[in-house]
């Protein structure tokens, strides 16, 4: 049986269907019950970051078997390949068109930073390609939309929700100087400490639920920003290991990316937040707490 096709309209996507039948299993007894959910929380970890995941896996299967003398450049097969999956994504109702366009706002936020970065040598693309703008190729802006996939996905997924939120405004101020500072400490200086400390202050208390299997779960949001980033930086790793992109001090040879990298995901993740906030339907604010379940 196949879904009505209104529900595609109305933001919801062929995993909508499985997510409630995995959700409807009656598990017996508190182990078991502990154990599906956790086994739950991974599927659905797992289905957020399908986009992140694909790209993760072609950029490594790219650097491994992507034979040196075809006529495509690997870099321009990444870009291809990465509008391939979107197409299919949304042909095979495995995302929604609010995702889409979170998808493509952060591909241009992304590429903006990329080609100002690049112009200042903090990183590299070392490889040829015909799909680019200036010495960026096309199929970076999908790295920064994978992030914004992964949280546009995930906040619907696990019907987030959230207790002292700061006033969106704030949030918004907050993001802004996050990203001038991202350029504007190549010539000023580096505020990065002081929007650590903004970003503390504003969301101290507030709280993120969100419902794995039946239970609302509760975590601190700033742990959650730090969780999300530990991963990015993972993938991080991954891209520049399987030779996407290189940072000055790779040239001799691959090694981890400095754990310095983390605190610059860290505030890149409060960025994609924001933006996802204000893309999302279901605002963050006091009204839309989820009760948690006995």
């Amino acid at each position: 049986m196949t879904e009505p096709a209104s529900l595609f309209s109305l933001g919801m996507t062929r995993f909508a269907k499985v997510r409630r039948d995995l959700e409807a299993v009656v598990v017996q007894g508190r182990v078991a019950s502990g154990c599906y959910e956790f086994l739950l929380f991974g599927f659905k970890q797992g289905w957020a970051c399908l986009f992140g995941g694909l790209m993760l896996a072609l950029l490594l299967g790219t650097h491994f078997f992507y034979p040196a003398d075809l006529p495509l450049h690997r870099y321009d097969f990444l870009t291809l390949a990465a509008v391939g999956i979107q197409a299919l994504m949304l042909l095979l109702r495995l995302e929604t068109l609010r995702e889409a366009w979170v998808i493509c706002t952060f591909h241009v936020v992304g590429t903006v930073m990329e080609l100002f970065k690049t112009a200042a040598g903090s990183w590299i693309y070392p490889e040829a390609s015909l799909l680019h703008i200036g010495p960026v190729p096309m199929f970076s802006g999908f790295m920064y939309a994978a992030v914004g996939s992964y949280i546009a996905r995930i906040w619907r997924i696990f019907d987030f929700r959230f207790t002292g939120y700061p006033p969106r405004w704030t949030t918004i101020l907050l993001a802004a100087a996050i990203y001038v500072n991202f350029f504007a400490h190549h010539w000023l200086p580096d505020l990065r400490l002081g929007l650590f400390a903004f970003a503390i202050f504003l969301f101290r208390r507030t709280t993120i639920w969100f419902t794995p299997f039946r239970r609302a779960r509760a975590m601190p949001l700033l742990v959650g920003f730090f969780l999300v980033a530990l991963f990015i930086w993972f993938g991080e790793n991954i891209g520049t290991f399987a030779n996407a992109w290189t940072y000055p001090d790779q040239k001799d040879g691959w090694h981890l990316v400095s754990i310095g990298k983390l605190g610059s995901w860290y505030l890149l993740m409060i960025i994609s937040f924001v933006l996802v906030s204000l893309i999302h339907a279901a605002a963050p604010s006091e009204a839309s707490i989820k009760p948690v379940s006995a």
